[in-house]
């Protein structure tokens, strides 16, 4: 069965209202040009579903300028006992003399989409910006692979960014992790992981607009306004392909949805980030003000008339570019602090 949530969050004002209206004034025009554009999500045709996806984030890679300055290599890495191997692409500036901090990146995709090459300008702007070594790891996706797999791909990644630091020219003792979307939720859920393993010091999580509350499900009705791109259908795929079962229920691990731990002290300080009409908003916040319950140091930042992936869909406008710059300027300040 779905799960409502409370009918107090922070969309309750806008009931029975189009969304595209509280768009941002520089993402409306663009944004519903691409609405009037866009197939539905059909994720029952996985398979079709991909290649358009892939399609889509080739041609939004094209009209990215060139980025200079970094370079560039893919490993195969060991995954856990039993596992396959796994491919990390690994970013560094290419006039790195000693030893950086890193980030492991984690891309988005609902856990059942994408791929590290749609992370190529991302991470090359990670590693500028934050002049760090950024790792991005190509994990199983669902529902070929459900949880624990994705996840434990992440942590085969990390561990081996740590056993390996002083080859890769990082310093082993500034590890972070991030991620967006349903990589934002891979990042949390490696985050309590890490934690509880405790092999692996994680300093810092970078979670963008993180895809974490599995019972955030309950359909679109006219007191329950959908989301644009990301919608609430969408959403149930996703949750569903993770899983391996109905989201909502109540055996659901913390591991795989994060919103769910009820422990979250020790975790490293957090940096959240999130439109305000995004399907994550609310669960994304929640969760901030808990960590900050926990006494987890966070900081949390809202973008009024952002709906999901609103700095990939509209890069060039400027909530996109502050959204963007806000992200390195954190990522600059705790990996150099």
């Amino acid at each position: 069965m779905f799960r409502r949530v409370s009918k107090k969050n922070i969309r309750s004002k806008y009931m029975n209202l189009d969304l595209s209206v509280l768009l941002d004034p520089e993402l409306k025009g663009p944004i519903k040009m691409m609405l009037s554009q866009m197939p539905p999500n059909n994720f029952h045709d996985l398979p079709a579903a991909r290649a358009a996806s892939k399609v889509m984030m080739a041609a939004m890679k094209s009209q990215m300028p060139d980025i200079p300055g970094v370079a560039t290599k893919d490993r195969t890495i060991p995954g856990l006992k039993g596992s396959p191997d796994i491919t990390v692409r690994i970013y560094r500036p290419e006039n790195q003399a000693k030893p950086l901090p890193a980030l492991l990146w984690i891309h988005g995709g609902g856990y059942m989409l994408g791929e590290i090459d749609q992370e190529d300008a991302t991470a090359k702007q990670f590693t500028l910006a934050g002049n760090c070594v950024v790792a991005s790891v190509e994990y199983r996706l669902a529902p070929e692979h459900p949880y624990p797999a994705p996840l434990e791909d992440c942590y085969a990644a990390l561990q081996w960014l740590s056993a390996y630091a002083k080859e890769l020219k990082i310093d082993n003792s500034r590890i972070a992790i991030g991620g967006a979307s349903a990589g934002g939720g891979l990042a949390s859920g490696l985050a309590l992981l890490a934690r509880d393993r405790a092999e692996v010091p994680v300093m810092f999580q970078l979670l963008v607009y993180p895809m974490i509350n599995d019972c955030n499900i309950v359909p679109a009705s006219d007191s329950l306004p959908d989301a644009l791109f990301w919608t609430r259908e969408s959403n149930l795929m996703g949750w569903r392909s993770y899983l391996g079962c109905e989201p909502g229920g109540k055996d659901v691990s913390c591991y795989a949805a994060a919103y769910r731990a009820t422990n979250l002290e020790g975790l490293p300080p957090a940096y959240i980030t999130v439109g305000d009409i995004d399907l994550f908003a609310q669960e994304d916040t929640d969760y901030a003000r808990r960590l900050m319950t926990a006494h987890v140091p966070t900081e949390l930042h809202v973008y009024p008339g952002g709906p999901h992936a609103f700095d990939m869909l509209v890069p060039g406008a400027d909530i996109s570019k502050r959204f963007t710059a806000d992200i390195h300027r954190a990522l600059k300040r705790v990996l150099h602090s």
